[in-house]
């Protein structure tokens, strides 16, 4: 057995102002200074902006001062994408309140949990969750206890224990509420100008698991997937793309999508991420990973893969590199799925320094992950510099969610490494990854990112851009080059971008691809954005 934190590869919420200026200094302090030196990039950003971008560091710079005007200017500013977003994570507590009150749920005071009653009903400990809105102690305390509302660090419970334990208490609501979940995001995304969204969702899989524990692990990976389609795996297949449509169908109907008085929410488009619980045994966690590469085979709305759960847990940590073994042979039966990890959310309070050393490199060089989420203990692993250079130039991005590492992992300002990614050329993006846990939006992301990191307009535009060239959205991108945003393809190149009215040739390729068409769309929207300034 492999001891916790070894591996076989051989609070509060707050975006307190923490830049200082600093005086020109030799340029070989600077190739070791992230923080001067992507600060020093920042302030000389300002060649060569357009007449709108001019405009948009004006409003910026006048709002930094104040965050209530900072917050302002940034919730109207177009956000591309939110790419990192757990779909239960984003539902608000308010909300599991209400679905578990129509379900009839009852909660268990002791745990502050939600718990199906029984032929008697309650029972002792326990009341109804409806009761909820006739005690105003007890709505509170659920809020608090589904999110990191108030929460305060104290003996025995951190911030990376009460966020994860959240997941447990706010479940066992009925499925039907999916479609509600889907226009809550939605409707919150429409509202700060956010365009298209990729939520981590986990189909069902009971029966994949029942199967995969009947069967036993086999070290053959070929010879455990046929016995797992011999078994029927692929049966569960068609009850993910069933859900899916029912709940998309009831967000539509929620929002009235295609109506004259459709809601603005309707033009959020939404894909999903089919995420696979890694804390679980090694059969268990083989079979999940199949069945979601099949679910995105058959389902197109499904457009790539994630993995699931605390980092640092024991399986996770112990079966990490065999995750990865798994992931690659996959990947190869199935090469055109996209796969993101969860990477780096560690830290040496977390799991033995020697736990810290791989799992970003074997998530991109043997999983081959195209992006992986957070990434904090960069320059922990092996040859960090190494591996930010091989991230830059393979163009593998960051998802970064600085609120989520703050809260769970106590990692903030200077500790973080967002300006390193930066200095490095390492495509980064903003965003939320449980917004209702933490109770934020995408907006607050951006604010945070700008009063911690002094960014300038130009360099919010960069990471905006990012966001929905690093999407899996099919179709080529509407740059001509990856991660350049200076040159439209060929198609639209003598087009003004974002136009209402391109040219044939143009808007012959938007219509390829549906990754440049919400690119193009994002153009639009900035320089709407940028004309009202």
């Amino acid at each position: 057995m492999k001891e916790l934190g070894t591996i076989n590869c051989g609070k509060n919420i707050s975006s307190g102002v923490f830049f200082r200026r600093i005086g020109s200094l030799p340029g070989f302090l600077l190739l070791f200074s992230p923080w001067v030196g992507a600060q020093v990039k920042a302030q000389h950003s300002a060649a060569g902006q357009t007449e709108g971008e001019r405009r948009g560091t004006l409003n910026l710079d006048a709002a930094r001062a104040n965050p209530l005007q900072l917050l302002n200017l940034l919730k109207k500013m177009p956000k591309g994408a939110d790419l990192h977003n757990h779909l239960s994570g984003a539902i608000y507590a308010e909300s599991w309140i209400r679905a578990a009150a129509e379900d009839h749920l009852c909660v268990n005071l002791a745990s502050l949990s939600f718990v199906k009653p029984g032929d008697a009903g309650c029972g002792n400990g326990k009341v109804a969750a409806a009761d909820a809105y006739k005690d105003q102690h007890l709505f509170d305390a659920l809020i608090d206890a589904f999110s990191m509302r108030g929460f305060v660090p104290s003996p025995g419970v951190t911030g990376h224990d009460h966020f994860f334990d959240t997941f447990a208490k706010f479940g066992g609501t009925d499925h039907r509420h999916l479609g509600e979940w889907l226009d809550e995001i939605a409707t919150r995304a429409d509202g700060q100008n956010e365009q298209y969204l990729e939520l981590m969702h986990t189909p069902e899989f009971g029966h994949a698991a029942a199967i995969a524990a009947e069967i036993g692990w086999r070290e053959d990976l070929g010879q455990f997937r046929d016995a797992l389609f011999a078994h029927g795996l692929r049966d569960e297949v068609a009850t993910a793309k069933a859900a899916m449509d029912e709940a998309e169908t009831l967000r539509r109907k929620r929002e009235r999508c295609g109506q004259p008085d459709a809601a603005s929410a309707c033009r959020v488009e939404i894909r999903y991420l089919c995420q696979v619980l890694r804390g679980f045994p090694k059969q268990q966690v083989f079979a999940q990973t199949l069945l979601c590469f099949e679910t995105a085979v058959a389902d197109p709305r499904f457009v790539g893969i994630n993995f699931v759960m605390p980092e640092d847990g024991y399986i996770s940590m112990s079966d990490y590199a065999l995750h990865m073994r798994m992931i690659a042979f996959l990947r190869n039966l199935y090469a055109k799925i996209h796969l993101t990890l969860h990477a780096g959310e560690l830290t040496r309070d977390l799991v033995p320094y020697e736990g810290l050393c791989c799992h970003i490199r074997l998530a991109v060089e043997e999983a081959k992950a195209e992006r992986i989420g957070h990434g904090v203990d960069i320059m922990y692993e092996n040859r960090p510099h190494e591996l930010l250079k091989e991230m830059a130039r393979n163009h593998v991005m960051v998802e970064i969610s600085l609120t989520s590492n703050d809260v769970i992992l106590g990692v903030s300002g200077k500790q973080h490494p967002f300006p390193l990614y930066r200095q490095f050329g390492v495509p980064i993006a903003l965003a939320t990854d449980d917004e209702g846990v933490s109770r934020i939006d995408l907006t607050h992301e951006y604010g945070r990112a700008v009063q911690t990191y002094n960014l300038s307009y130009r360099d919010l535009k960069q990471i905006v851009r990012t966001s929905l060239e690093h999407s899996f959205l099919p179709g080529e991108s509407l740059w001509r080059a990856p991660d350049v945003f200076t040159a439209a393809a060929s198609a639209c190149s003598k087009d003004s971008l974002g136009s209402d009215k391109p040219s044939s040739a143009c808007s012959s390729f938007l219509k390829s691809s549906e990754k440049a068409s919400q690119q193009w769309e994002l153009e639009r929207r900035f320089h709407q954005f940028e004309s009202a300034l």
